[in-house]
């Protein structure tokens, strides 16, 4: 390794042209240290509140680090621990000498081979200018992100406690997502002065709804670690999306609670029910509530805002299958029943069926059925396309393109297909994200 420290690589102007030599130091260390083997590393290696930081939680700082190091204003707040990782990584390849006042810390879960590697050639890294911020909250596998990177964003933090989803997040934007949002240290990590907030937050049960106590109300729930990111940070905009039931809840109280606490921390709200296929061009059956908020002190022509109007269908189930697909894997057979009945009647590439428990259905609409989290299970609800091989399930990377991903983006190869279907299952349908995206981008810059 050419430069003695670790740090000294932090400091240059340019530091993804220098990260091949940081990818020989993590396989050296991935080569040398066995998964949740300990290894030395000093007291910076713990937070504030006293928790050991797990080697996922290095890496995001890290990789944070690098994705923002060329912008100071949002870089400054991952630097001081960032250099202090890459120097005790530096410093344990190295061999150096285990001190008395040392603590050890847990290397667990370690990542594919050379980490920086994802870094340089990830295809969604984000843009070379922006103009706008934004963070990404129970990010997934990053569907708002290649929407709002789309309408001329930079992401400046990101969020998710799923282990599998951080990797593929990871694969595809050379950034390991923070884990747990509720915990003070996370938090702690945003930085200040981005101009939007997103979040998919899981559809949490409110436990008080409809007591009208507002921000009170919501504690308890992962949507108050929302409220209170919101409330300290005063965003431009706030951007959530989450099942359409979200509405309807409790005859409509918990989605009262929530407006009323994003009206408490002085946001205008704006909500609206929309389905996919009738407002993105996407052929799924996909149905959510996106809620959009704006700081009438900071946006004062938020008026101005609009969702999307609705659009005709003119995509089909052609632009999302791949016939080619082969892999007996995802093949029923005859086994499933009632597939002489299926074969007896339409054979046609443009129709998809659902698992129904016991039997098979043929879907009217001619296009996906809401993709669920546990396709990969099996169980009902299960899509499925009849080819001129048989029946067989959607491929993960099918299920992607039901979502509207890029064709270039991809899971981890050795990832197991149940984990990719739930990811792609739990994911959010990336033009709709990307045209509610322009909206308030335009507001915003409009306000500008």
């Amino acid at each position: 390794m050419a430069c003695s420290c670790a740090v000294e690589y932090l400091s240059m102007s340019k530091p993804r042209s220098l990260v091949s030599d940081n990818i020989k130091l993590l396989d050296v260390v991935k080569r040398n240290v066995d998964e949740r083997v300990k290894g030395v590393f000093d007291d910076s290696c713990l937070c504030e509140d006293g928790h050991v930081l797990s080697f996922n939680e290095q890496v995001a700082i890290v990789t944070h680090y690098l994705q923002l190091s060329n912008d100071e204003s949002y870089g400054k707040s991952y630097k001081q621990k960032a250099s202090s990782l890459l120097k005790l990584w530096y410093d344990f390849v190295n061999g150096t000498p285990k001190e008395d006042n040392r603590k050890d810390c847990v290397c667990e879960d370690i990542f594919y081979s050379s980490l920086f590697n994802e870094i340089i050639s990830a295809p969604f890294s984000g843009p070379s200018s922006h103009s706008f911020t934004f963070i990404d909250l129970f990010a997934g596998i990053g569907g708002f992100r290649i929407a709002m990177q789309d309408c001329g964003g930079k992401c400046v933090y990101s969020s998710e406690w799923d282990e599998n989803a951080q990797k593929t997040y990871y694969y595809n934007f050379g950034e390991v997502p923070f884990g747990d949002i509720t915990r003070e240290y996370t938090k702690g990590l945003i930085p200040d002065g981005f101009d939007v907030l997103c979040a998919g937050f899981p559809c949490q049960a409110f436990s008080v709804a409809g007591y009208r106590r507002g921000f009170e109300d919501t504690r308890g729930t992962l949507f108050f670690d929302v409220a209170e990111i919101i409330r300290r940070k005063r965003p431009k905009a706030v951007y959530l999306e989450n099942v359409k039931n979200l509405y309807t809840h409790d005859n409509g109280r918990t989605f009262e609670v929530i407006k009323t606490t994003l009206e408490e921390l002085g946001y205008v709200v704006f909500h609206k029910v929309m389905n996919a296929m009738e407002y993105a061009n996407v052929p799924q059956n996909r149905e959510r509530i996106f809620i959009v908020c704006f700081d009438p002190k900071q946006v004062r022509n938020y008026s101005r805002f609009a969702f999307p109007e609705k659009e005709p269908l003119v995509s089909t189930i052609h632009s999302c299958i791949d016939y080619s697909v082969k892999d007996k894997k995802f093949f029923y057979g005859d086994k499933m029943g009632h597939i002489e009945e299926i074969r007896a009647g339409v054979v046609s590439k443009d129709t998809i069926y659902q698992w129904r428990r016991q039997y098979v259905r043929e879907n009217k609409s001619k296009v996906c059925p809401t993709l669920t989290a546990n396709m990969g299970t099996g169980g009902h609800n299960v899509p499925l396309i009849l080819t001129d091989d048989g029946i067989r399930k959607l491929t993960p990377k099918e299920c992607l393109n039901f979502q509207g991903f890029p064709i270039n983006y991809s899971f981890p190869t050795s990832m197991a297909d149940s984990a990719k279907y739930k990811q792609a299952g739990n994911s959010v349908v990336v033009p709709l994200i990307k045209k509610v995206c322009k909206n308030i981008v335009t507001t915003i810059l409009e306000n500008s």
